[in-house]
């Protein structure tokens, strides 16, 4: 049995969430469905400082139903496959889905199985993780325990949500190793698939000042393959190469490979490499022309942040509305994205930059320089402004 409906969104998430919210603010706003499982909605970017020990992870979760925008329709189901030449999703409920547009934001896929060994290692034995609700208060209980050895901080092979996620943990770790007097004893390693520190030259030669101050160990174009909890050994591969590099832990904070749903890659949305295919300005599909994608699914060669989804999601509202009035499609997205690195309790380095690494920062200093000012918008700004200005359209 088929339904029939004018804006379907895949993804209750950031995305999904924020472009619901800011079409539903438009003249003659569309009906608008959403199809998603989930029954809560976690702010993601708070898990540092709950694997930080800053917060309970409590604050980052709240109910789907609290967040859904007013007038759209909720589907509580999981898209399975997509039929775009018939405009038709399927669910695993069984419903066939009939669109005119189709905006898909399903959020990013962590494959905890991509790497030997994990999924059995995590959660337990020093191996823990932020990415996940399930996970990130084990971090925390990992960095309170550990008593010295070494503490191996990981980054994949792949793109990932808030790149700046893995070492902004690992220097609160340090920081908290220092503050317990376990310093000297401790080995702090950042094991990393990427080439350097950080992708844009300005944020990245701050970093490696810090690296070095605080005498941090780093491997680069490392990818952990296999983690061996019996021996408690990380094995990471050249990502140029064969060459193997083996690495005893008595701690590890991994980052999982990631990549777009596979309901997302399999299907004849994708591009090569398994994203949504859309113009990286106009975030229209490719071939499709009434599909749209924003978010950590789509093909937008920028950082998968909260932050790029702001900017994203009112050239993706504009050019959906003007689609439907046959209208050209005149929102551009620059890829702007923001990635407020935290380099210790109370301290943050605020990257903004747009596509090919321009620098766009907001604020009249140095954001490349650690203040506290830009933690406490870390830590209790960007949070209130999301749940009470993004998730209702209102930024």
């Amino acid at each position: 049995m088929s339904e029939q409906h004018d804006v379907l969104i895949i993804g209750g998430g950031t995305a999904g969430i924020t472009a619901a919210a800011q079409l539903l603010q438009q003249e003659a706003a569309p009906k608008i469905t959403i199809v998603d499982p989930s029954q809560t909605h976690d702010y993601q970017p708070i898990w540092t400082l709950v694997g930080g020990g800053v917060f309970p992870r409590e604050v980052s979760r709240r109910a789907m139903a609290e967040v859904m925008p007013r007038g759209v329709s909720w589907i509580r189901d999981r898209v399975t496959a997509f039929n775009p030449e018939k405009n038709e999703v399927q669910t695993e409920g069984g419903k066939q889905l009939v669109y005119n547009e189709l905006i898909v934001a399903p959020g990013i896929q962590l494959n905890w199985d991509a790497v030997k060994g994990l999924p059995d290692a995590i959660n337990k034995g020093g191996v823990c993780s932020n990415y996940g609700y399930d996970k990130v208060a084990y971090t925390w209980e990992t960095i309170q325990a550990f008593q010295g050895g070494n503490a191996v901080f990981t980054f994949p092979a792949t793109p990932i949500k808030c790149a700046g996620a893995p070492q902004k943990i690992m220097y609160l770790a340090e920081e908290t190793f220092r503050r317990r007097g376990i310093r000297e004893q401790a080995n702090v390693t950042y094991a990393s698939a990427t080439a350097s520190i950080f992708g844009i030259p300005k944020y990245a030669q701050a970093l490696d000042k810090i690296i070095e101050e605080r005498d941090i160990q780093t491997q680069f174009s490392k990818n952990l393959v296999e983690v061996r909890p019996d021996t408690r050994e990380a094995v990471f591969r050249d990502v140029n190469g064969a060459e193997e590099l083996v690495l005893e832990y008595d701690m590890m904070h991994v980052t999982p490979p990631q990549s777009a749903p596979d309901f997302v890659r399999k299907s004849p949305l994708a591009d090569g490499a398994g994203w949504v295919d859309v113009d990286k300005h106009t975030l229209q599909h490719n071939r499709y022309r009434n599909v749209f994608s924003l978010g950590d699914a789509s093909s937008l060669p920028c950082s998968k942040t909260g932050a790029a989804i702001r900017k994203q999601a009112p050239a993706l509202v504009e050019n959906v509305v003007a689609f439907r009035a046959s209208k050209p499609l005149l929102g551009h997205y620059d890829g702007y994205a923001s990635c407020p690195l935290v380099t210790g309790y109370g301290k943050v380095i605020l990257a903004e930059f747009g596509y090919d690494g321009v620098i766009m920062e907001t604020f009249p200093f140095d954001q490349a320089q650690e203040r506290y000012s830009m933690y406490a918008l870390k830590a209790y700004g960007l949070p209130n402004l999301y749940w009470h200005g993004m998730l209702q359209g209102r930024m």
